[in-house]
């Protein structure tokens, strides 16, 4: 990474977005397209996967959403991959897939899937060609696209349909950013979650080890998901071992300010200086996570958290 991608607050890069790559998926109802973002200039780049949410709007839950963050992330040094899962609603499948409508080990293999063929997303963008720093692989995923980073960061779930615990851990990811990600099951969901998406009962964070930031909204109640209010989102922090950290953000809801696209109707909380806050706070945490010795994550946390008004809460484990 080039030395001015080090302080989040450098000017930003400008950053090269290539979309749809194509990559064959045999045995997937359509093949995996992806949007890859990068900058411009620099070399030995680390690599972002991230998780789209659901929500009703027709193109956020696909590659082209998720703007605000992909951006800064590829202007501030990173690659960042996004796939269109089987979940998204620009791809219209048969509603009696047994996975649907959420998809959700899809949505893991499709990460696996992308690392795999990262020779054939650089032979796609050769632009990147030579620019990736394969050993160092982050995941991040908003609400739905939370649970998918959580299931490769290692948390564990009971398949509803055939009762085998599901173990998705990728070990090349050695990081992750949970933006208002899913708790866990059991009493703590909805009888509507538990009737419709019975995966999310089971949602076990024991064996989720890998480090991760977990970001969660202290308004942020999701009371068609969960019983438990806001504390719900931060399960994958309480329920998982260490090293993890919690954000909590001061008044955020679902959309942490509009993190999900640019002007979005269902962004509730709309708050340019809390999606600056996530931007910011996420790199650093993951520029740390990958380079160890990087201060960008203690001096990130500091300048955003400190002062009269802070824009939210830090703690780890």
């Amino acid at each position: 990474m080039t030395e001015s991608t080090h302080d989040p607050l450098s000017p930003p890069t400008p950053v090269l977005s290539v979309s749809p790559v194509v990559l064959p998926a045999p045995g997937r109802s359509v093949d995996l397209q992806v949007r890859v973002s990068a900058p411009v200039t620099g070399s030995g780049l680390p690599i972002i996967l991230l998780s789209h949410g659901q929500g009703y709007s027709n193109h956020l839950s696909s590659l082209n959403g998720y703007a605000p963050l992909v951006n800064f992330w590829a202007a501030h040094g990173f690659v960042v991959i996004q796939p269109t899962h089987l979940s998204s609603t620009t791809l219209s499948l048969s509603p009696d897939d047994p996975e649907a409508p959420l998809y959700w080990r899809s949505r893991a293999q499709d990460m696996t899937r992308i690392l795999d063929r990262l020779d054939d997303i650089e032979a796609a963008v050769p632009q990147l060609l030579g620019r990736l720093d394969r050993s160092r692989v982050a995941v991040a995923g908003h609400s739905m696209g939370g649970h998918t980073a959580s299931l490769l960061l290692g948390a564990r779930l009971t398949d509803p349909h055939d009762g085998t615990v599901v173990n998705l851990a990728e070990p090349r990811i050695k990081a992750g950013v949970l933006l208002a990600a899913p708790g866990r099951g059991g009493d703590a969901v909805t009888d509507f979650v538990a009737e419709n998406y019975a995966f999310f009962v089971s949602t076990d964070f024991s064996a989720m080890s890998t480090p991760a930031l977990v970001v969660a909204g202290d308004k942020d109640t999701s009371t068609h998901l969960t019983v438990r209010g806001a504390e719900w989102h931060t399960d994958p922090y309480f329920l998982s071992p260490g090293p993890k950290t919690l954000l909590t953000l001061f008044d955020a809801e679902h959309g942490l300010g509009g993190v999900s696209g640019y002007d979005v109707a269902e962004t509730t909380d709309e708050n340019p200086e809390r999606v600056a806050a996530v931007q910011r706070l996420t790199w650093a945490y993951l520029r740390t996570e990958l380079y160890p010795g990087d201060s960008a994550w203690p001096s990130t946390r500091d300048a955003l958290t400190a002062g009269p008004h802070p824009l939210g809460h830090v703690e780890s484990k």
